[in-house]
């Protein structure tokens, strides 16, 4: 039996390869769609996808035109080129903008651009796009059952955003750009004042602060240790119970003696 199975594969192989070219020089176009339906419905989009590629052509201007462009669209996805699908699936809403299919097709034109979306520590473009393209679909389709779905994914694309910022900025914390440091996590926290790193990011800031004062030049350390103290209190108001508080009530006990040393008569205020 395995001998005959082995036997039997290449010949179907043959068969299906063989039908599939006389399906593709045919002039039956009835035939050929009825043909690019059934590959599509077995998920064979490969096959499916080079018929309809010459039905939409054919068909254009009739009553199949939409449906082969509906079926071809989706082919694009199931083989996974999500940017030739993200351009289809716009480009049949701006074709049949009155299509039943309509809603669905803009939805999925915001999907492809979230799939496309890669980790944090890559180029963000695509995440940036397919955020633009899910609210663009909330807007027109703002009664739609895919909101609460397109919803979640803005959240779970703008946290990636969040992540890659916050990277950024502990990354110049890390390779001791201090002054960069600062910019960097006060724009996170401008950007994304609820970030789940808010903590950690004013902690790092405060820190950042207080080495980029203790390593400027005599005239501006004074006036920069300052500022490093309103990053202190900072963190404080916004996380009294800091699970940062120790190690920050130790640097500000040395920005208060640093004070205190340039000038006497100033009084330690915690």
């Amino acid at each position: 039996m395995k001998r005959l199975l082995l036997l039997l594969i290449p010949l179907l192989i043959l068969s299906s390869c063989s039908r599939f070219q006389q399906m593709m020089k045919s002039t039956d176009m009835e035939a050929k769609y009825n043909a690019a339906v059934k590959y599509y419905d077995k998920k064979d989009y490969y096959h499916a996808l080079q018929l309809f590629e010459e039905l939409i052509s054919v068909f254009r201007g009739t009553s199949k035109a939409e449906m082969s462009y509906y079926y071809y669209t989706y082919c694009t996805y199931y083989v996974d080129d999500y940017t030739m699908a993200a351009y289809h699936f716009n480009n049949f809403v701006q074709s049949y903008p009155n299509s039943k299919h309509a809603e669905e097709m803009q939805y999925m034109y915001a999907y492809c651009y979230y799939l496309d979306s890669p980790i944090p520590s890559l180029d963000q473009s695509s995440t940036l796009e397919a955020i633009d393209k899910f609210q663009l679909f909330i807007n027109k389709f703002p009664e739609s059952a895919r909101v609460p779905d397109a919803n979640k994914m803005i959240d779970e694309l703008r946290l990636k955003l969040e992540e890659k910022t916050f990277n950024n900025a502990r990354q110049y914390y890390r390779t001791e750009n201090h002054k960069a440091a600062v910019v960097a996590f006060s724009n996170l926290l401008k950007d994304y004042p609820y970030t789940i790193y808010k903590e950690e990011a004013l902690f790092l800031s405060f820190k950042s602060s207080y080495l980029y004062a203790l390593n400027s030049v005599e005239a501006k350390r004074v006036e920069r240790l300052k500022l490093a103290r309103e990053e202190y209190l900072k963190l404080v108001d916004n996380f009294p119970q800091s699970r940062y508080l120790r190690d920050a009530e130790k640097i500000l006990e040395s920005i208060d003696r640093q004070l205190g040393a340039r000038n006497p008569g100033s009084a330690s205020v915690h």
